[in-house]
Formats: C-alpha cells, sequence, structure tokens
C-alpha cells in the first residue's frame, strides 16, 4: 500500500521538486501552499509523513502548523520533516513543536528521500 505525503511549502517550484523527486509507485502526494491549507489537508488525508517549510505567508506558519497536526489526536501519530533556509533556531522550535527531522534548502534529493525512509521505517 502506498504511504501518504503532505508537501507543505509557499513556493510551487520547491513543491514540485519535492515531489518529483517521490516514486510515484510508493507515494500519493498530496501540496498545501501553507499553514492553513496544511492544517486542513492532513485532516483531509491523514499522510503517514509532512514535509514541513517553517516560513510561509499567513497567520499559521510551519511551526504553527506542526504544532496544531501534533496536537490533534487524529493527526499525532504523522510524521513531520521540516524543509527550511531558515535560520537554526527555527529548526529548533520545530524539533520542539514534535517534527521528527529536518533537512535545509537547498537540499539533496537523496538525502531527503533517506530521511523519508528512516521516518517511514521504509529501510
Amino acid at each position: 500500500m502506498k504511504k501518504t505525503i503532505l508537501i507543505v511549502d509557499d513556493s510551487k517550484e520547491i513543491r514540485e521538486i519535492v515531489k518529483t523527486t517521490l516514486d510515484a509507485d510508493l507515494f500519493k502526494v498530496y501540496e498545501a501552499s501553507n499553514g492553513s491549507r496544511a492544517i486542513e489537508s492532513a485532516k483531509k488525508y491523514k499522510p503517514d509523513l509532512i514535509i514541513m517549510d517553517v516560513i510561509m505567508p499567513g497567520q499559521i506558519d510551519g511551526i504553527d502548523a506542526i504544532t496544531q497536526i501534533k496536537n490533534s489526536e487524529e493527526l499525532n501519530s504523522c510524521q513531520i520533516i521540516i524543509l527550511t533556509g531558515s535560520e537554526q533556531d527555527r529548526k529548533e522550535e520545530g524539533l520542539a513543536a514534535g517534527a521528527v527531522d529536518f533537512v535545509y534548502k537547498p537540499f539533496s534529493p537523496l538525502d531527503l528521500l533517506e530521511k523519508i525512509d528512516q521516518c517511514l521505517g521504509m529501510k
């Protein structure tokens, strides 16, 4: 059965790069462009993994979205990887909110795939 991944980034280009990196035979992929949509999509699709940008426009940034998702009884088992070009302190904040790992932009597709495999227990 395919694992479900939600890619959350305000940059359509980044979402496309991540989506292209993922094997369509292994993953069902959904996208969201901000924190509010991330929460809505997570509730709708119940992803196994969310790849979350930290800094996004709108009232709910990536850290807030992680916090809300991890505090939701129906979603708290979802694994979250932070994908960010942000400073170190935001990474720590994201991990404290409930993310399990991080990848800095620009990223190596192979590194991202390795982290996804580790998070989903596919290795």
